[in-house]
Parts: C-alpha cells; sequence; structure tokens
C-alpha cells in the first residue's frame, strides 16, 4: 500500500535504484491495525486514508454497489440453483475483470499511457516457454479467464442460494439504527478481514507440496502485470474466494458479499498493476490526479518470495518475522530467512 494522503494525493520517495525504478515512501511500515499497541487515533487517520475518493477500496465498493442493485439475481431467482441466473452471474464477472485487469493492461502496457512513471519494475513482461503460449499476458489471461471467473462464479452462486434460503443470515440496510450501524461496520471490516484470510491461505501455500504444485503458478510472475492477479492454479482459486464462508454465520447482505468478492476480482488486477498509481487528468492545482492502485508491499513478495505474505493490514508477517519494508536491510533480512528455511528444508 503506497504511503498515500487524503484526497488522491500521493507522497513518494524519488528512489531510483538498480533494483526499483520506483518504489513509495520507505521504510513500508504496517497499518496501525496490524501493530500494537491499540492506537484509536492512528486506525482513524488510517481508515480515511485508505477510504479517500481516488483508491481502489473506493472503486470496488463502487463496482460492488453497482453490481449489487443492476445486475445480480433476485431472492426469488436464488432460491433455486438454475443455469439462467448462474450464466448471468458468470458473464457479468466476464465483464468485471475485463474491465479491471483489461481496460488497465491496455492503458498501462498497451497504450502505455504513462511510460514507466510510477512503475516498480521497468522491465517488459515476460515472454517465455514457461508460460503458455510463451507469453506472460496471454497466459495470465487464460488462467483468470477460465479457472478464475468459474471459481469466483460457483462461489458467489452458491452464496446467493444460501441467502434466499436462510442458510446465510441477512442484515439488510435501513432495517433499524442498529442494524445501519452494523451494515456500514461490516462494510468497513471486510476489507481487513479479507486481507488476513488471504494471508494465512496464503502462507499455508508457501509450505512444502502446495508451493510446488499449487502456488508455484502464480509465481512464474517475477514482475507482475494487472493480469497477474488472479493467474494461479484452481486450487488457489478455490481457497482465495473461499472467504465468503463467514457470511453463513456473520449477517450480511449480498452487498458485503459482493464487496468481498469484488477484493479478487477487482482488487486483485489493480493490486498488480506494477505501479504505485494511475495518472488521470490535472487537477486544479496544476498536478496529476492519481488513483492509488499497486501494492509495492506485494510486489517485494513476488520478488522475494518468502515475505509479505499478508498485506499492511495483516500482522502475520510481524509474526514470521517475514516483514520486507523496501530497504537494503529488508532485502539483507529477507536473504537471511530464506537461507534459514532453505537450511530447515534439507535437514
Amino acid at each position: 500500500m503506497s504511503a498515500v494522503l487524503p484526497w488522491g494525493s500521493i507522497r513518494y520517495m524519488n528512489a531510483r535504484t538498480t533494483r526499483w525504478a520506483h518504489t513509495p515512501a520507505l521504510p513500508l511500515l504496517p497499518s496501525p491495525i496490524a501493530r500494537p499497541p491499540f492506537r484509536p487515533r492512528s486506525i482513524a487517520n488510517h481508515m480515511v486514508t485508505v477510504w479517500q475518493p481516488l483508491s481502489s477500496r473506493m472503486i470496488i465498493l463502487a463496482v460492488s454497489v453497482v453490481v449489487w442493485r443492476w445486475w445480480s439475481p433476485t431472492m426469488i431467482e436464488a432460491a433455486t440453483i438454475r443455469p439462467g441466473w448462474v450464466a448471468e452471474i458468470w458473464l457479468r464477472n466476464i465483464v468485471v475483470v475485463l474491465g479491471s485487469a483489461g481496460l488497465t493492461h491496455l492503458w498501462l502496457y498497451r497504450w502505455r499511457r504513462q511510460g514507466d512513471n510510477l512503475r516498480y519494475d521497468a522491465r517488459p513482461l515476460a515472454r517465455k516457454r514457461l508460460f503458455l503460449f510463451g507469453d506472460q499476458t496471454k497466459d495470465n489471461m487464460f488462467l483468470t479467464l477460465t479457472s478464475g471467473v468459474a471459481v469466483w462464479t460457483a462461489w458467489e452462486s452458491f452464496m446467493w442460494w444460501a441467502y434466499a434460503n436462510g442458510v446465510a443470515p441477512r442484515l439488510d440496510l435501513g432495517g433499524s439504527v442498529i442494524g445501519t450501524i452494523g451494515f456500514a461496520v461490516l462494510l468497513l471490516l471486510i476489507p481487513v478481514y479479507s486481507n488476513n484470510h488471504f494471508a494465512v491461505v496464503h502462507w499455508l501455500l508457501h509450505r512444502g507440496p502446495a508451493y510446488r504444485h499449487v502456488h508455484s503458478v502464480h509465481h512464474k510472475n517475477v514482475n507482475v502485470g494487472p493480469w497477474s492477479g488472479l493467474a494461479m492454479h484452481p486450487v488457489e482459486h478455490v481457497l482465495l474466494f473461499a472467504d465468503v464462508w463467514v457470511f453463513l454465520l456473520v449477517a450480511s447482505s449480498p452487498l458485503h458479499l459482493l464487496f468481498a468478492m469484488m477484493h479478487h476480482g477487482v482488487g486483485a488486477p489493480l493490486s498488480h498493476t506494477g505501479y504505485d498509481a494511475i495518472e488521470l487528468r490535472r487537477g486544479s492545482s496544476g498536478n496529476p490526479l492519481r488513483l492509488a492502485v499497486g501494492d509495492f508491499h506485494h510486489q517485494l513478495h513476488h520478488r522475494f518470495i518468502e515475505c509479505n505474505y499478508g498485506g499492511l493490514e495483516s500482522p502475520l508477517d510481524d509474526w514470521l518475522d517475514a516483514f520486507h519494508d523496501g530497504t537494503p536491510e529488508g532485502d539483507r533480512q529477507v536473504a537471511e530467512r530464506r537461507k534459514r528455511l532453505a537450511a530447515a528444508r534439507r535437514t
């Protein structure tokens, strides 16, 4: 996550090294949510920052609201699993991922609208025999549009059926003051929950056979692009989207479900752009408006592998002593950690 100031302005350290073409302000710091002591004011400031208008989190919420209102089944339809409404969800999810990954890829990599400005790793995306079709982008598109969207659709369709049949408890907006507050609080908590679910699953996928046979598919992407976000083994797709199980226990709305799922369908492509931000038109001050996307914390994971399993809102990396803050000292610590892990595997 970038060091982001309110209302879309971004604070950068103009660091150009042989390793990175661009970095955000370093060292990276975990969110106050993830690192004690509990500091209410710092947490409040963090929430204002990550929920600013020009942020990926607000885009994900906006897409979720649009889909909820205008492109989702009714409860009557969802009460029985039928090919018609399931196919509509599948088609809608194809459109969503074409918008999030496809348009972002065209803007940044095909049309090159901002060149390498704000790009972490300026090397071109790979064309190697390692990838299907000998092309990183085509390989990533295939995995995303086949297994990725199919698993996403299956989980979502099951949850719509669960809401319609009372298997998943419902929380409707406007039912009462307490219910409305709960509705809003749950929306605020979903990104933190999603981040921590991903952290645990991701760390488990780095253990032994799970990495060799499953997660290594995603790690073919050393330098990432938007289509890399959901390019993974089908088993990993199942585990990634499985975070919706919590809505079988916690009262929620289909909007909460969609918001959680769009953190993968929209959020994963945006966090894998390989750029710290997308530059939009210039604002009234003359400075470019920047849409905060990308995730240098996760970019470090793709480069060094055994670090940064979670996000900045997860304490897991601190607990595992696997937090890479982007500095040369972080490089040294992660190199030592990899040696220890390699020695442990040999014994």
